[in-house]
């Protein structure tokens, strides 16, 4: 049995789930998110719960149950309240900006580098430049935000580039600091 994939989902008010074979749409105040299901499994709405039932009982199946209630999870989640991901550019002379749908880091390399947001997700740079991403869809705020990270991940020595907020990066000593 799967512990997270048996708990029923609570459709909060406002929020309209319609549930088409093995395709499910989530509609809610901050927009409406779209997903195709497995089709090992059996998706139902009954007294504003969402219940996902696997199909059978092999390891898969019961894998994947798991899996499509947290996936429907995150849709009700993200149409009802979004997702926020915070990202903080340390280094002297780093920073960020944000304009339109373009994120503008200057990270050390000797151009700016321009990241394209993808569509459904916003941007703002507070003035600590803490880049903070927002967006209905769990999933594609986490794959931006680890995409600016991979521009330029933090390294050891000095702690420069861009981190998650509360990342810790375990820090060396470096070549002078071995000799002593």
């Amino acid at each position: 049995m799967s512990r997270i994939g048996k708990q029923p989902i609570a459709v909060p008010s406002g929020v309209k789930v319609e549930v088409n074979g093995t395709h499910i749409k989530v509609s809610g105040k901050k927009g409406t998110l779209e997903r195709g299901l497995r089709p090992e499994m059996r998706v139902k709405v009954e007294d504003n719960q969402i219940v996902c039932e696997p199909l059978g009982t092999s390891k898969q199946t019961m894998a994947f149950w798991g899996l499509t209630r947290t996936l429907i999870y995150n849709m009700v989640v993200g149409v009802s309240e979004g997702f926020t991901r915070v990202l903080n550019v340390e280094g002297v002379g780093y920073r960020a900006s944000v304009s339109g749908s373009t994120l503008t880091l200057n990270v050390g390399y000797s151009n700016p580098v321009s990241f394209p947001l993808p569509e459904g997700i916003t941007g703002e740079v507070s003035k600590d430049n803490a880049i903070t991403l927002q967006g209905i869809d769990k999933e594609l705020v986490g794959l931006t935000a680890a995409r600016i990270r991979a521009v330029r991940k933090p390294e050891p020595y000095k702690g420069k580039g861009i981190r998650y907020a509360g990342e810790y990066v375990a820090r060396k000593v470096g070549k002078a600091g071995g000799k002593k």
